[in-house]
């Protein structure tokens, strides 16, 4: 799966805010991706972010 830093994943689950979008600020083992809704941070595995992607929009 072919994701680079500042693309943005559509996920299966939303987040409790309510926005599906989050934006990829580190990739590597883990990702660090940050909700396009209210701004809040987390760290991810990897294969849990691939397992759980719907669609990816590649920065401009």
């Amino acid at each position: 799966m072919d994701i680079q830093v500042g693309d943005i994943l559509k996920l299966k689950k939303q987040h409790p805010c309510g926005s599906q979008e989050w934006e990829v600020l580190r990739i590597g083992a883990d990702f660090r991706l940050r909700c396009a809704g209210c701004g809040h941070q987390i760290m991810i595995a990897r294969r849990q972010v691939e397992k759980n992607v719907r669609e990816i929009r590649k920065k401009t």
